[in-house]
């Protein structure tokens, strides 16, 4: 949807966006994202699933043709206030296959599940590409307490890729036969935002050098 609107957070901060034309997208797993038309992917505030739409009544002494509350669990709130809308569509994309590695990146997760005890002494892999409903976890193993532990896997290690073992991580501690789950970030880089969100967020970072997992690879039954 584009539409003109102000938006209200309420919640453990205030923030509030004036009026402006945005673009608002609302997913069907309930999330909200409200967009500029700058800042590439990155969107103005947003809320992330599990939440509810409701609408209320638009006050009578405003300019308001509609009021959108999306709540959170927790109690918190976007207040979307729509002045006129411009476009509003919607669109069933279906079934998703998910993101598509490159050669690096998977071959990188071949490595580590190969060399778990890279993650440390005593780890072991119960399973590579292990599914939850909003996609695979790279590794999921177990450390040398018996822990479960989600391992996410990038080439480039950015906040992206931290928010994405968040979702992961808040899926797997609802599952009470593997919960608690810990999560480890690794990379061959890793940007300092994105370690310090990890670190915010009790998510360890793994530094993988590519080239020694190489060398550590089985050449049996190789001719090259």
């Amino acid at each position: 949807m584009i539409a003109e609107c102000k938006v209200e957070y309420v919640g453990r901060l205030t923030a509030f966006l004036p009026v402006a034309k945005r673009l608002l997208l609302f997913k069907s797993d309930g999330s909200v994202s409200i967009h500029a038309d700058d800042r590439a992917y990155k969107p103005l505030n947003w809320m992330t699933p599990p939440c509810w739409t409701t609408e209320e009544p638009a006050p009578a002494d405003s300019d308001a043709i509609a009021v959108w509350v999306v709540t959170n669990k927790a109690g918190e709130q976007l207040r979307i206030t729509v002045l006129s809308i411009d476009h509003d569509s919607s669109h069933e994309l279906g079934l998703d296959p998910g993101l598509v590695k490159d050669g690096v990146e998977a071959h990188l997760q071949e490595l580590l599940a190969e060399h778990v005890t890279t993650l440390g002494p005593g780890y072991t892999l119960i399973r590579r590409e292990y599914m939850t409903p909003i996609g695979p976890v790279d590794l999921l193993c177990r450390d040398a307490d018996g822990q479960t532990v989600a391992v996410e896997i990038k080439r480039r290690g950015e906040i992206d890729g931290v928010e994405q073992l968040t979702r992961y991580l808040e899926l797997l501690n609802r599952d009470t036969t593997i919960a608690p789950v810990a999560g480890i970030f690794a990379a061959q880089v890793i940007k300092p935002q994105a370690k310090t969100l990890a670190t915010d967020r009790g998510i360890r970072c793994v530094t993988l050098d590519y080239d020694r997992l190489r060398g550590t690879e089985s050449t049996e039954f190789r001719l090259f």
